[in-house]
């Protein structure tokens, strides 16, 4: 117990004395998350939209493949991207692998079928007289699409921040595809891996305080959006 408290103590100091290598790691974490997510929002919320307003052959396997996508163990990303990456790989030539583009390419992917499903979930749940509405007013697809993004923002908010909450907590593949290089791919996930490994507890638990507080705000933002009138 005592080994505990003082180690807890320990992860404090570190944490309100802004030691430059604690911040460094989590300014590189929040920076490939925030990266990730704003890539998969622009592509997942005009998808999510889409395939929102239209009936079509093949959507309900489609809807059937986001569910599986987004219960998909992050290692298996981390597996696949690792193959088309690696020196004899089909992407090999890019060098790629090892760099924090690889880990913001897998964070994309993960959770581009959250922001998707979610996305999907909010322009159905939205008054059904909606987009009958603006068609009858002859709103073209751009503009239709910027009423719909309008009408649902607050959800749209809450599936991009869930996004990047499920991006900054992902450890199996940016430990493949990142390397936890010092200084240049380390993220907090990966640094208390390797860092309790090496039985340097202290900054594993402070990294640790840190995932707590970040992962404390997106949740403060998410109740909050939820609050909010539409």
């Amino acid at each position: 117990m005592t080994y505990f408290i003082d180690s807890l103590l320990a992860a404090m100091a570190l944490v309100t004395h802004f030691d430059s290598d604690i911040y460094q790691i989590v300014a590189t974490s929040v920076s490939i998350s925030l990266i990730a997510a704003l890539i998969a929002a622009s592509l997942a919320i005009p998808a999510g939209i889409t395939m929102a307003q239209h009936q079509f052959s093949g959507k309900q396997f489609i809807q059937h493949l986001l569910n599986t996508l987004m219960a998909m163990p992050t290692v298996v990303i981390g597996l696949l991207l690792y193959g088309l990456f690696s020196r004899l790989g089909p992407l090999g030539n890019l060098g790629l692998l090892y760099t924090p583009t690889a880990m913001v390419i897998a964070e994309a992917i993960l959770i581009f079928p959250i922001m998707m499903n979610l996305t999907i979930t909010a322009v159905t749940s939205a008054d059904p007289r909606l987009i009958p509405t603006l068609l009858s007013l002859g709103a073209n697809p751009y503009s239709l699409f910027i009423q719909i993004v309008k009408q649902t923002r607050f959800a749209i908010l809450a599936a991009i921040i869930t996004g990047f909450g499920r991006a900054i907590g992902e450890v199996g593949a940016a430990m493949m595809l990142g390397g936890n290089i010092e200084g240049f791919t380390r993220t907090m996930t990966t640094a208390i891996a390797l860092e309790t490994s090496k039985g340097d507890f202290e900054l594993g638990l402070a990294l640790g305080i840190l995932l707590l507080l970040i992962a404390f705000i997106i949740n403060f933002l998410l109740s909050w959006l939820q609050r909010s009138p539409s």
